[in-house]
């Protein structure tokens, strides 16, 4: 599966610079060579602050099949509602999808 999904790690409450060091050090290490990982510091002075690294990864087997069946309701959604939109307007049109053919509603 080409698509990939963002996901984040947060880091809280870290006693000292080389424990924080050693965490960042095993996360890069463990991420792959394009997840484009980056680190942000978020919160404020109220609910407090932490470090949060943002990276990309590839879907899981359950996460691509959950993808492909929302996919696929979507595309069968979109057509009914094209063709709804026809049958209402009286419309000739190209159908996206449907190899460019026209259609004539009555």
């Amino acid at each position: 599966m080409t698509r990939r999904v963002k996901d984040f790690i947060d880091i809280e409450d870290h006693a000292s610079l080389d424990e924080l060091i050693a965490s960042l050090k095993a996360l890069r290490d463990s991420l792959p060579d394009d997840a484009e990982a980056e680190l942000r510091l978020r919160g404020d002075d109220v609910f407090g602050r932490k470090l949060s690294i943002a990276f990309f990864r590839e879907l899981t087997e359950e996460e691509a099949e959950c993808e492909r069946r929302y996919a696929e309701a979507y595309k069968e959604g979109r057509e009914r509602e094209l063709d709804r939109l026809q049958e209402e307007l009286g419309v000739v049109c190209y159908a996206p999808g449907r190899k460019n053919k026209l259609r004539a509603v009555a």
